[in-house]
């Protein structure tokens, strides 16, 4: 018997076209790759992110592609196995291993194990080759074979609902088509006699927190009979105990006692403890596999509500309600094999640095690659994670389901023992496609096997496939049969999650009144606006000299996938604001600045229905979409090139622990029911302020205005000395009219209202509300603007003699990074910007904008 071995099979790999007699073998980009980044490295293609290089490359999608590699194998004693592992292959391939299949794979995100012992050459040289067959010709075959089917979608064709691949593959609208294929995971040759197939565990923690139950469980494959569990934290051994495999399981049970608790990071440390299994036959050591786990309590709870029809939806983590401020989260690249872990951290990070504290895993897209689930872990993000279905009537022909089956099986137990993930959802707008296009759907009914005759037979795998999976296999995770689900349909705002898309889409509602469209849980939403110009000069062929260097232009139509998206940009900037088309990065930054106005609306109204037990009116809200998958014009707020927008600012901003906010309302009442005349109007504004940390907090209040035309300070006043935010709620504070000198005489529509939130003397919280639409107002032109690097330098110091609208910095090298941006700045105060990698002197390095 001997200890496992993992050799990688990662060298020497070529590939080539198959059905072209001139393509010869060359050699791969990288290793795991996929086809297009082998053919742009040999300058086959065009680099598709590129200008509309994305037409030029479609051919590469239907063509079949072969891969070979030939490895080396030493002698192994009699009764060890050879596996050859696949972590992943994109995704109808057939290998070959020696001359001899050995597989055909049909999923993406299905592992595969390959008990090669008796094809492998011990001792000499073995030749490995997949081909891998163009997933848009199977797929178009598909839907011809089962074409008793209600084939419908949105985005990309109906082939790709027939098809277990990368959704996102087929185009959407944010992203390019790009049917990628390749070995697009690792791939191992492992060596063993006995091995830990699997290493799982439950946690429940005790009502008082005090004390922790950690159930650890091993498969073991082969004849070892005796399993070592280890439990330690920060490398020192918290408990140990051997048992015997029975059946090949080993279970032991560790109490733990004063156990360290994993926190979202808004409210606590992310210990990690280090889970081990070891087997082994008599003194030989055999294998030993381990993973980290986080001890914590996580339940969603759906439950009645005071003074409000419908349940709660909200997450609590070790007792403590969390309202979850966060993101939805797309593939970071269209080629998954170029990200690497450094840059799954750089966005985790981002998501952390931005006080959000849940990114939500679309449906559309992968299983994650564990950087990015280790960095929510250790980084203290709560994952929302979908299964892998989006917008569409998918199939269920006895293969697809046996397929979807395995291959839920096979991703919930590679992710089920990471502490950030609190929720599985079945799909992304399934039960909204079907709602749109009336396929049958009843809840009352519940015979299962009778909804595969539906018109609907989806569900099927949302309801019973997907449930009973994740019951199975990890019963501790609350399971969500869709994103949007609850109620009476997916837009009941009273019941489950919604996606609220009627700014942008739908009714195109003023995104000012975001609050009287909300929902108990809002897990998409969101506004576009562009990329920095340095990003827009990437991908234009012939960058900053581009004849298409325009916002208009065919080129940067083509960067941005969203129907109808001239007229939707458009209609939010002539609403809103006043804005130019030269030169074109004041462009880009009016459309920043609406799409920061926007979301930042939004998670300001909808925070303020977080107002306590009973009282969970709203309790998250997540943005679509933190991040791109290539240089485009989109909802992200953050783009391809890690590049925050100024709404990454403004979001940051609003799910700070400690806000305050402020709406104006218009209310105009007449005399009598028959004059159109005699009619009193009343401009008033409403003021609130939202605690999210877990200590009642005393804070003093403060309200002031200018006028925005002369910078004047009209009013200036302490509201309170000693006002309770009550721990982790929205209160209400006061409602007050516009302070003016002179009521309706239009001083209201030039006066700027600022409110702060003071705590021992030091501001916790500002925030400055202006007339809206921001196009009426008379913004004036500042003539002493000054933004000067601090003394220390760590920060920049802006101050202004009027009144502005958002400030934002911009730097030409990418090392220059702001810890905020896009800020307000009124007379006779300094706004602070933190910022890293600005040298003394070096201001005048700095582009400067504000809304003019």
């Amino acid at each position: 018997m001997a200890l496992r071995s993992v050799t990688p099979i990662n060298k020497g790999w070529t590939f080539k076209q198959v059905d072209d007699e001139s393509s010869k073998f060359l050699p791969v980009a990288q290793f795991p790759t996929n086809v297009h980044l082998d053919l742009m490295h040999h300058n086959i293609i065009p680099d598709p992110f590129v200008g509309k290089n994305e037409n030029l490359v479609q051919w590469v999608g239907e063509r079949d592609w072969v891969y070979k590699t030939s490895f080396s194998s030493s002698e192994v004693p009699k009764g060890v196995k050879s596996v050859i592992a696949f972590d992943g292959l994109d995704t109808y391939a057939t290998v070959v291993l020696n001359g001899k299949e050995i597989l055909k794979t049909e999923d993406m995100f299905i592992p595969e194990r390959v008990d090669v012992s008796d094809v492998l050459k011990h001792g000499s040289e073995n030749e490995l080759e997949i081909t891998f067959h163009s997933t848009w010709m199977v797929g178009k075959k598909l839907v011809e074979k089962y074409s008793e089917h209600g084939w419908g979608c949105w985005n990309g064709d109906v082939s790709r609902l027939a098809v277990r691949k990368a959704q996102y593959h087929y185009g959407w609208d944010w992203g390019p088509m790009l049917m990628t294929c390749g070995p697009w995971r690792p791939i191992n040759l492992e060596t063993y006699s006995s091995r830990v197939s699997d290493l799982y565990f439950t946690t429940t923690v005790d009502k008082s927190l005090k004390s922790a139950k950690v159930v650890a469980i091993a498969e073991v494959e082969g004849e070892a009979a005796e399993v070592k569990f280890e439990l330690s934290l920060n490398g020192k051994t918290i408990a140990s105990e051997s048992t015997q495999a029975q059946k090949g399981s080993g279970t032991v049970t560790f109490n733990v006692e004063e156990p360290e608790l994993w926190y979202p990071h808004t409210y606590g440390k992310q210990p990690l403890y280090e889970l081990s299994a070891t087997v082994s036959s008599g003194e030989t050591k055999l294998d030993t596999v381990s993973k980290k786990l986080g001890i914590r309590k996580a339940e969603l709870v759906q439950r009645k509500l005071e003074d409000q029809p419908g349940t709660s939806f909200h997450f609590e983590v070790n007792d403590i309600p969390v309202f979850c401020g966060g993101s939805d989260w797309i593939p970071a690249d269209n080629f998954i094999p170029r990200i690497s872990s450094q840059k799954y951290r750089d966005w985790v990070k981002l998501v952390q640095d931005g006080n959000q504290v849940m990114i939500r895993v679309w449906g559309g897209g992968i299983f994650e690659e564990a950087a990015f689930y280790d960095a929510c872990d250790e980084m203290g993000i709560l994952v929302w994670q979908d299964f892998m279905f989006g917008c569409g009537n998918y199939p269920t022909n006895a293969d697809f389901l046996a397929l979807v089956k395995r291959e839920a099986i096979e991703n919930v137990k590679i992710l089920r023992h990471h502490p950030s993930i609190v929720i599985w959802a079945g799909n992304n707008e399934d039960y909204q496609y079907q709602e749109s296009e009336s396929l049958d759907y009843d809840p009352e009914n519940k015979d299962a096997e009778s909804w595969l005759k539906s018109t609907f037979p989806a569900r099927y795998i949302y309801e019973k496939i997907l449930p009973d999976v994740t019951k199975a296999l990890c019963p501790n995770t609350y399971y969500h049969p869709g994103s949007p689900f609850g109620g009476k349909d997916t837009r009941d705002p009273t019941v489950g999650d919604i996606h609220q898309w009627n700014v942008w889409h739908g009714t195109q509602e003023k995104y000012q009144n975001f609050d009287k469209i909300g929902g108990r849980f809002v897990s998409e939403f969101g506004m576009e606006g562009f990329p920095s110009i340095k990003t827009i000069d990437a991908y234009l062929p012939e960058g900053t000299k581009d004849a298409d260097r325009y916002p208009q232009s065919s080129t940067v139509d083509f960067h941005n996938k969203a129907d109808g998206h001239e007229r939707r940009i458009a209609l939010y900037l002539v609403e809103n604001m006043q804005y130019k088309f030269d030169p074109f990065e004041q462009f880009i930054y009016s459309t920043q600045l609406m799409q920061a106005e926007c979301l930042a609306s939004a998670y300001r109204l909808w925070k303020r229905e977080w107002k306590g037990p009973g009282r969970e009116y709203c309790a998250g809200a997540l943005v679509w979409q933190i991040n791109d998958c290539w240089p485009v014009t989109s909802w992200a707020i953050v783009d391809y090139y890690l590049r925050p927008k100024a709404a990454y600012y403004t979001v940051k901003r609003e799910l700070a622990p400690i806000t305050i906010g402020l709406k104006r309302t218009v209310t105009s009442t007449p005399a009598n029911k028959y004059t159109r005349v005699d009619v009193k109007t009343v401009h008033k504004i409403e003021m609130w302020a939202s605690n999210l940390s877990l200590e009642k907090r005393t804070m003093g209040v403060q309200l002031k205005a200018w006028d925005l035309v002369t910078g004047k300070e009209t009013y200036s006043k302490s509201l309170h000395d000693g006002f309770v935010l009550e721990p982790n709620r929205s209160v209400e504070i006061t409602e007050f009219e516009v302070p003016v000198e002179k009521q309706n005489a239009e001083e209201e529509q030039r006066t700027v209202v600022a409110a702060y939130l003071t705590e021992n003397g030091k501001q916790m919280a500002r925030y400055i509300n202006w007339p809206e639409p921001l196009k009426y107002t008379h913004l004036q032109k500042p003539k002493d603007l000054k933004v000067k690097l601090s003394a220390s330098g760590e920060a920049l110091e802006i101050t202004a003699e009027v009144p502005i609208k958002g400030v934002a910095v911009e730097a030409a090298d990418d090392g220059v990074v702001f810890s905020d941006n896009c800020v307000d700045v009124v007379p006779g105060e300094t706004v602070y910007i933190g910022v890293k990698g600005l040298k003394s002197g070096e201001e005048d390095k700095l582009d400067v904008r504000y809304l003019n």
